[in-house]
């Protein structure tokens, strides 16, 4: 199997196999496998035939609430009926992450493994995928899709949602994704000694190895580059979908934007589309304003330029 050691267990310091960066107001982070190779004295990295057996790698393990991630060597089990496993390359963060490290989420299931908005390329299937195969670029999706055959055997209620036109979520997956297991067996895929690591979303990218359910999986074109693709898993869908889908945003509109990382932008850009003719960017950061203009905001605003008034009088 392929192993990856590090040669100093239960470190916090992320930046051993993180790279962070920020492109187009969002942070990043890659793993980056050549530059970990060219620095034997933390890690050691053994590769071979994996396909069927258990795969040891890093992964950045949330072990209680409001505790720091620590980088831990965990098992990852081949992927069952329904399954796959995905050798992720770039995983995005996002402050759903940080929610649900601080305790505040209700369906916050310790120790797992964090990370939901990511891309990567198929390692192995399991028994009856039939939508990927080992080698496909993909994006992993904590909202699943509802597939055809599901619908047609009314599986349950969201698949009589879809064909109203008012979902196309998958909730035959969802109450395991919640419980952090997989819905084969209820249980985990991911271990370290034997004791489970739940899983977080259906997702858990942060790690170098993952296992999700086939209806959370989305096959991307090989063109696609994985380092924006994984900004599609959460960030730039979350953006279309407010405007499309939530505020219904129409040709002639007013549109006012509150912050503008990658969620902000995503408005921004499909509001644009959607035929705004105003795109009021407000952000207390003025240096984002360059990328909300590209974007296709009409106006910036900074809240603190005018303190003395509250920021609904300055845009009405």
């Amino acid at each position: 199997p392929i192993h990856c050691e590090p040669s100093i267990p239960n470190s916090h310091d992320m930046a051993c196999f993180w790279r962070v960066g920020a492109r187009r107001g969002h942070a990043y982070a890659s793993l980056v496998l050549s530059e970990l190779k060219s620095n034997a004295q933390n890690f050691r990295v053994y590769q071979g035939y994996a396909t069927g057996q258990p795969i040891k790698c890093r992964a950045a393990v949330a072990w209680a609430p409001n505790q720091r991630l620590s980088i831990e060597t965990v098992q990852v089990d081949p992927p069952k009926a329904g399954e796959v496993r995905v050798r992720i390359t770039h995983t995005a963060l996002c402050h759903t992450d940080q929610f649900t490290l601080s305790g505040a989420d209700p369906e916050g299931k310790f120790p797992c493994i964090l990370g939901h908005e990511a891309a990567g390329v198929v390692e192995s299937v399991g028994e009856g995928v039939v939508t990927v195969a080992p080698g496909d670029k993909v994006v992993p999706c904590y909202q699943a899709e509802c597939f055809p055959e599901d619908r047609a055997a009314n599986t349950c209620a969201r698949c009589r949602g879809y064909a109203a036109k008012k979902t196309n979520l998958c909730g035959k997956v969802r109450p395991f994704t919640g419980a952090g297991v997989m819905a084969s067996d209820s249980a985990s895929r991911f271990s370290i000694d034997g004791k489970p690591i739940w899983h977080f979303m259906g997702t858990s990218t942060f790690s170098e190895y993952t296992v999700l359910h086939q209806e959370s999986v989305a096959k991307i074109e090989d063109k696609d580059p994985l380092d924006k693709a994984c900004l599609l898993g959460c960030g730039i869908t979350t953006g279309w979908g407010a405007v499309f889908n939530t505020a219904k945003v129409e040709a002639g509109s007013s549109v006012a934007v509150f912050g503008l990382g990658a969620v902000g932008l995503a408005v921004i850009e499909a509001s644009k589309i959607a035929g705004a003719n105003r795109i009021i960017a407000v952000d207390k950061d003025p240096s984002k304003f360059e990328s909300a203009r590209k974007f296709g905001a009409t106006e910036c605003v900074n809240p603190e330029d005018t303190p003395d008034k509250p920021i609904q009088n300055v845009l009405v």
